[in-house]
């Protein structure tokens, strides 16, 4: 089945932490037992939960098992290279934020400038300063767990947004579906993978201001009120207030607040016009109309996608959308709607 007629793709979920034991958690990586017992007995007085493990392949397979608050990590290992294991790390989503300092005896600017390039967060020499070793532990382990606590910030805001489409059968899983179309007209468009990620987690959270929406409008049968109208178009600053203190959701914000602008200008709720709108805010206004439009309301049944092409190419010169945008997305539907025929 084409994507665009499917349903939306299961999000990215980060590895989970299963361990019980609340002490930070030292991974130390060295093919010579001697260089990891030494590091271990010199951690120990702090209390860290140590790892020990003799290769690269190894290590691997205990981040997966039980990720690390940091990483230290000898270069010159058999099988797989320390730089190989920081590579693999580093360029993973789920681990990428692991701290990791190369401890080695390689003593050459270039094997320093390999190891930073592939992503690692300090570089000691062996032979190291024992406290130089340790306060650069105890900085990076802060470090983590600020983006740990950051995670959970996000977290409880993302599981508000799903909250928030339980509540309501006719419209559960939409911001799932926004954020998929959004990300397969980014694509299209040729964006770069983090405008990508960017837009993905934007468009999950286009609709998070419905929160202060009073859940009787939202879900109400008949005809709205002018004043509930206007009181429902105030989601968009209510989720800008929700996730304006998140430093990680700034790349976010603007998809949040301006998903309804429209391009000529009359839109809410800053009346931006034409390019003035953030890109990914006009992509999620096309994949929101769209997915609203083929989607079942308890007034309405929703409308097939190529039906939506129709509408959407009659509305090209409207000015709700930006018609350059529109048209990659109306052949996008019609490319899916054909590879759905053959």
């Amino acid at each position: 089945m084409p994507e665009l007629m499917q349903n939306p793709a299961s999000i990215d979920v980060p590895l989970l932490n299963k361990s019980t034991d609340n002490r930070p958690k030292v991974l130390v990586v060295d093919d010579n037992p001697t260089n990891v017992e030494l590091i271990s007995v010199q951690l120990k007085p702090f209390n860290y939960a140590i790892t020990k493990c003799y290769g690269g392949e190894d290590a691997l397979e205990c981040v997966k098992k039980d990720p690390p608050d940091i990483i230290l990590l000898d270069l010159m290992m058999p099988r797989m290279s320390g730089y190989e294991v920081c590579r693999l790390l580093k360029s993973n989503p789920e681990t990428q934020f692991i701290p990791i300092i190369i401890v080695t005896a390689l003593k050459e600017i270039d094997d320093k400038i390999k190891a930073i390039e592939l992503g690692s967060d300090d570089f000691l020499m062996k032979p190291y300063n024992k406290l130089e070793l340790i306060s650069r532990v105890k900085s990076l382990i802060r470090v983590k767990q600020l983006y740990n606590e950051l995670d959970s910030c996000e977290s409880v805001v993302f599981t508000l947004a799903d909250a928030l489409e339980a509540k309501d059968v006719y419209t559960r899983g939409h911001s799932e579906r926004v954020s998929k179309y959004s990300v397969l007209l980014g694509k299209q468009l040729g964006l770069a993978e983090q405008e990508l990620e960017d837009l993905k987690r934007g468009a999950l959270l286009h609709d998070i201001g419905k929160v202060g929406v009073k859940e009787a409008i939202l879900n109400k049968e008949t005809k709205l009120t002018q004043e509930e109208i206007a009181h429902i178009r105030t989601h968009p600053t209510r989720g800008y207030e929700i996730c304006k203190n998140l430093k990680s959701f700034k790349t976010l914000l603007p998809i949040i607040r301006n998903h309804h602008e429209r391009w000529d200008g009359k839109g809410d709720p800053d009346g931006q016009k034409g390019e003035e709108i953030f890109l990914g805010a006009r992509i999620c206004a096309i994949t929101d109309a769209f997915d609203a439009m083929t989607s079942n309301r308890p007034y309405r049944k929703g409308i097939s996608p190529i039906q939506s092409a129709a509408i959407f190419e009659r509305e090209l010169s409207s000015g709700q959308w930006d018609p350059a945008l529109l048209q990659v997305f109306i052949k996008m539907i019609r490319a899916s709607y054909e590879e759905e025929k053959s």
